[in-house]
């Protein structure tokens, strides 16, 4: 009676071995391509669609996009023989790119594309041969009364709110309002905009894609001791899924009053028509 069981026991493990090796068989794998990359160059990816999201491996691999060219991600290695990591792209047609990255002193290839074609090339934004119609929007926009209310952040006597949202052609306008209460002026840094997961877990990597401005209107560098000022910061349409969110940042240079701003998708569902002749 043993040695039956002890059969029949193998032919059950023998039967679900074989379906979980046909269930991988007939999964597909996408292909990693190796990536070559070095300090003081940095390496160009053109992709056929604009770049979607980009998640590295290690922050020993530097990432960004090119402003107004959305299908180029620009890499380059933060320090020397750093240990093998890997790097994913996802593009807006839903493609995802995989990268497996070492670092090389002297890089082949500098310049890589994945178009079809044999010559690469670049897809800028429309709204760089829109920024007339931009700038009177914005104009107009910095005239215009307060339309958000709730949305602010204080740190050290400096205060962030958004004052008004907008949309107009697919380009967001972010009315953002700076006030200083103290004698201290307040150098700015940095504005940026990012998409963020909402629970970010131990075990995984935090996924972040990162908004970068088509227009800005405004005083971007300084707010001067007890002044308040606006400006006005145009980004190319989005929305934000469930478990994710918009993260504003304004970041103080040499200094620690940086300031934040969360805002979820029912916020950016109530931006008002940017028609210039709509705006009061």
């Amino acid at each position: 009676m043993k040695w039956n069981r002890v059969i029949v026991n193998g032919i059950i493990i023998a039967l679900f071995a074989t379906k979980s090796f046909a269930q991988i068989a007939q999964a597909s794998f996408i292909q990693s391509y190796h990536l070559n990359i070095t300090c003081n160059k940095t390496t160009n990816l053109i992709f056929p669609f604009a770049v979607q999201s980009a998640d590295r491996g290690s922050k020993d691999v530097l990432i960004q996009k090119v402003k107004d060219a959305e299908n180029v991600l620009q890499v380059k290695a933060d320090k020397a023989n750093f240990t093998e990591t890997n790097l994913t792209v996802i593009t807006t047609d839903g493609k995802l790119y995989s990268f497996i990255v070492e670092y090389a002193s002297e890089p082949q290839q500098m310049n890589i594309s994945f178009m079809k074609e044999t010559s690469a090339s670049v897809t800028f934004s429309e709204t760089i041969s829109n920024e007339k119609t931009l700038n009177v929007i914005a104009q107009k926009i910095d005239k215009s009364k307060k339309t958000m209310h709730g949305i602010n952040d204080k740190h050290d006597a400096m205060q962030l709110s958004l004052k008004g949202l907008y949309i107009n052609n697919d380009v967001f306008y972010f009315q953002l309002s700076l006030r200083n209460k103290s004698f201290i002026s307040y150098d700015i840094d940095a504005i940026r905009f990012f998409i963020r997961d909402r629970q970010k877990s131990k075990r995984t990597a935090t996924q972040e894609t990162e908004i970068k401005p088509s227009y800005l209107y405004g005083n971007i560098k300084n707010v001067k001791g007890k002044a308040t000022q606006t400006c006005i910061i145009a980004l190319p349409k989005f929305t934000i899924p469930d478990a994710k969110y918009l993260s504003v940042q304004v970041l103080e240079k040499n200094g620690g009053r940086d300031l934040h701003l969360n805002l979820q998708n029912w916020h950016i569902m109530q931006a008002k028509p940017a028609d210039p002749k709509a705006i009061e």
